[in-house]
């Protein structure tokens, strides 16, 4: 599925009623999984929604002050400046780094083909991502608002680029049997992984200057241009690369372009220095389209000190909404199981159930689709049955879908032995236990987008109006402060069983936390909502 805008980050003003109405809560329920994050990952979330997501990366996360809120809620009603545009673009061509080298091609090719075992692949990305999540937790939310005290981003936002590109390439080079070892890959996902986190840090920050007063339409065709580019770019190198040589189809190529030569696995290892291009391209806009926020003269030890007083009075507010607070705990634990599924459901697939990377390509643009889904069916249900239902609702479908899918393998659907025999002669998916666990897949995606769009929902029916900035700042607070607490249990259990299912049984625990948590969250007006 598409990620979240980042597991380490996933409306042009505060919800203008308490209570979710099918009028305004239906269009914030649309929104995705995103975000770290940001691990993010969203399908499509709606213009509306989008502000929101970009007010609290930038804004309430960043320390912007009060008449921050009033300038993000502007809406001019004019045609997007280039400079919106160019700040969505960049957007659009970042995030497929995300969907190729970690999701869906690159991570389960080293699972799958480099790695000494499948389950020794798994426990390093797990480990990789642990160690990322620790980095970033530990600096995204000063990063955020030392950011906005100081002024200009655009500077930073090129040194970090300009330190991701060489990691990038370097996946190339990573071949079974050659010189990068494991512990040299480990620090290679570590540090692309947290450098792709503190540039949507400097991106966010960057959305007012650009958007000069439409900044939810502007954040809402940022998230519509890298969900689109994501699916763009597995459709591109599965046409390209993947399929050429495989299928005699009309319109394919008859060998793969540029002599990619696939027996050597260089269409898997290609997205490495492909997604370099595109991040590079993604800068060159930012410098040349984006007007840089101007100086403020604020010293790095003033930055630090006001930013830190900043964070402590967001982290004040949880003493004044109760409800509140025990909701955001319990999205911190069942957003990082599902994160940890979002990130790590390539690597299981690739490595359970034997798939290579034309496989992979098909299925991370299946799933992408019914993530969409997901977003659209969130709407309905929460105007149904409320958000708080909905979400016990995604979460234990999640959770349920899970166990079928750890069940799973090539001989079984969700512990049933089922015949293993091709039922087609096309180059995906050709057995049951195949079209099994791609249909078992589909459903978890539809779940976990799902639970997202409701998440947001139901933080807005819990807090209120003027209050609003402050608990989406913790939002995304609560989002970054365990991200590394599911890829750490992964990775413990992974090693320790020597099996990759046993390590995902693992994200029960979180999930179950969560699901836990939110059963004593109270609905407005002080009632317990029966599940």
């Amino acid at each position: 599925m598409c990620p979240p805008p980042s597991p380490w980050s996933r409306s042009s003003s505060p919800p203008k009623c308490r209570f979710y109405e099918p009028g305004c809560a239906g269009r914030r329920r649309r929104t995705g999984a995103g975000a770290r994050s940001g691990l993010p990952p969203s399908a499509f979330l709606c213009p509306a929604d989008a502000g929101r997501r970009r007010r609290t990366g930038a804004g309430a996360r960043s320390g912007l002050p009060p008449s921050a809120d009033q300038t993000l809620t502007q809406r001019t009603g004019s045609r997007l400046p280039g400079s919106a545009i160019a700040w969505a673009s960049f957007e659009g061509l970042r995030n497929p780094l995300i969907i190729l080298c970690t999701i869906y091609v690159f991570a389960p090719y080293y699972v799958g083909t480099v790695a000494a075992s499948p389950v020794a692949g798994q426990a390093l990305i797990a480990q990789a991502n642990q160690y990322a999540g620790w980095m970033v937790a530990l600096t995204a939310p000063l990063m955020g608002v030392v950011v906005d005290r100081m002024g200009p981003r655009k500077p930073g936002l090129a040194i970090i680029v300009a330190l991701l590109l060489p990691i990038l390439w370097t996946l190339w080079f990573v071949v079974p049997g050659g010189p990068i070892g494991a512990g040299a890959v480990l620090m290679l996902f570590t540090a692309y992984t947290a450098l792709f986190a503190w540039t949507e840090v400097f991106h966010n920050a960057l959305l007012v200057p650009a958007a000069k007063g439409e900044v939810a339409h502007t954040s809402g065709l940022g998230l519509a241009l890298g969900n689109l580019f994501s699916v763009a770019a597995l459709v591109a190198v599965l046409w390209m690369f993947a399929l050429p040589g495989s299928v005699d189809w009309p319109g394919v190529p008859d060998a793969p372009l540029f002599g990619v030569d696939a027996a050597a696995h260089e269409p898997a290892r290609l997205v490495g220095p492909l997604s370099a291009v595109l991040v590079a391209l993604g800068l060159l806009v930012i410098v040349l389209g984006v007007p840089d926020a101007p100086r403020t003269g604020v010293r790095l030890g003033a930055a630090l000190r006001a930013g830190l007083a900043d964070l402590r009075a967001m982290l004040g507010e949880l003493k004044r909404n109760r409800e509140a607070a025990k909701f955001l705990l319990a999205r911190m634990l069942y957003a990082d199981g599902k994160t940890v599924i979002i990130a790590m459901g390539g690597v299981l697939a690739s490595g359970v159930m034997g798939w290579g990377t034309l496989d992979m390509l098909a299925y991370g643009i299946i799933l992408s689709v019914f993530a969409v889904l997901g977003g659209f069916l969130a709407g309905p249900l929460d105007n149904a049955i409320g958000p708080k239902r909905a979400i016990l609702i995604e979460i234990g479908v999640t959770s349920a879908v899970l166990v079928a899918l750890l069940l799973s393998d090539q001989g079984r659907i969700a512990g049933f032995a089922v015949p293993a025999a091709p039922l087609w002669g096309g180059p995906v998916f050709q057995t049951l236990p195949e079209l099994g666990y791609l249909a078992l897949a589909c459903i978890s995606a539809v779940s976990i987008t799902a639970a997202y769009a409701s998440s947001r929902t139901m933080l807005a029916v819990l807090v209120p109006v003027e209050k609003s900035a402050s608990f989406f700042g913790l939002y995304v607070l609560s989002g970054t402060a365990t991200m590394w607490l599911g890829p750490t249990l992964l990775a413990i259990a992974t090693s320790y069983f020597q099996s990759q299912q046993a390590g995902f049984a693992t994200v029960h625990l979180l999930l179950g936390a969560g699901f836990a948590v939110l059963l004593t969250v109270r609905a407005p007006g002080g009632r317990v909502v029966a599940v």
